[in-house]
C-alpha cells in the first residue's frame, strides 16, 4: 500500500475496505435488475431504451449476431440471478464472471454501433462494470460476504 501523510488517516481507510468492498459488490449486482425488469416487463418506459418486452430483446440480439430465443434466457439468468447474488456476496466469483461476460459483450456490441462514449449509448459504461464485475471474478466477494460467512 502507498504510505500516506497521516497514518491515522491510513488505519481508518482499511477499516472501511470491507464495507467499500460490500457497497461495491451490491451496487454492481443490484445495477442489473432495473435493466432486466425494464427489458422483461416494460418498467421504466422512459428511460431510452425501445426494448421493452423479450420479445424486443431477442429481435435486438438476432441484430447483433445472436440468437435472440437462446441468448434472452441467458440474459434474465444473469439479471435476475447472478446480479443480486453477486450483491448478497453468494458464489461471487462464478456470479461476477457471468456479469463481466455479459457486459463485456455489451461493451463489444455497443462499441461496434455507438461508439465509446456513454452519452452516445457506447461502450463506455459497460466497459466500466465489466471491470468491476472482472475484480470480483478474482477478488472474490470479501470478508463481509455470504461466502465469507458461509465457507470462510
Amino acid at each position: 500500500m502507498t504510505p500516506l501523510a497521516f497514518t491515522s488517516l491510513g488505519t481508518f481507510a482499511d477499516s472501511l475496505v470491507p464495507w467499500v468492498t460490500a457497497l461495491l459488490r451490491a451496487i454492481c449486482g443490484l445495477a442489473l435488475v432495473p435493466h432486466g425488469l425494464r427489458a422483461f416487463f416494460g418498467y421504466f418506459p422512459n428511460t431510452g431504451s425501445r426494448i421493452l418486452s423479450p420479445a424486443l430483446l431477442a429481435a435486438g440480439l438476432e441484430r447483433s449476431g445472436f440468437r435472440g430465443r437462446y441468448w434472452i434466457w441467458i440474459v434474465a439468468i444473469v439479471e435476475f440471478v447472478a446480479g443480486p447474488l453477486l450483491a448478497l456476496g453468494l458464489f461471487t466469483r462464478l456470479d461476477a464472471f457471468l456479469i463481466f461476460v455479459f457486459f463485456l459483450g455489451a461493451a463489444y456490441d455497443h462499441a461496434r454501433f455507438d461508439g465509446y462514449f456513454w452519452n452516445k449509448l457506447g461502450m463506455e459504461y459497460p466497459m466500466m462494470w465489466a471491470a468491476v464485475a472482472l475484480y470480483f471474478a478474482c477478488a472474490g466477494g470479501g470478508p463481509l460476504s455470504l461466502d465469507a460467512a458461509w465457507w470462510g
